[in-house]
């Protein structure tokens, strides 16, 4: 099964996103968080929680999630699914490293 084509593009430093923390990059109306954890792994994910659509990047990032800071909501990292009993989700970007560089897949 042949990968689908993306574009990569060059988002900056992986030292520019604070660990368990984020930075927003825009793509068209689209704001898309990308977030670092504190062992140095990158995740994208829309920057909207899917209950009431808070800024995710300014959630607090722990065990491969992001707890959103209106309500509480915890987002899966890796796939933008609600975690626990809370149901919905959030688009997710592959996302990956090339050195120290991030590259962000759209």
């Amino acid at each position: 099964m042949n990968a689908p084509l993306r574009n990569w593009v060059e988002i900056g430093s992986i030292n520019d996103i604070p660990r368990q923390g984020a930075r927003c990059v825009k793509n068209g109306e689209m704001t898309i968080a990308v977030f670092r954890t504190s062992d140095d792994r990158v995740f994208a994910l829309e920057d909207k929680c899917p209950h009431k659509n808070g800024p995710l990047s300014q959630g607090i990032v722990h065990d491969g999630c992001v707890t959103c800071p209106l309500h509480n909501w915890v987002i899966s990292l890796e796939t933008g699914a609600a975690q626990g009993a809370d149901e919905g989700q959030t688009a997710s970007f592959p996302v990956k490293l090339d050195g120290q560089t991030v590259l962000l897949g759209l």
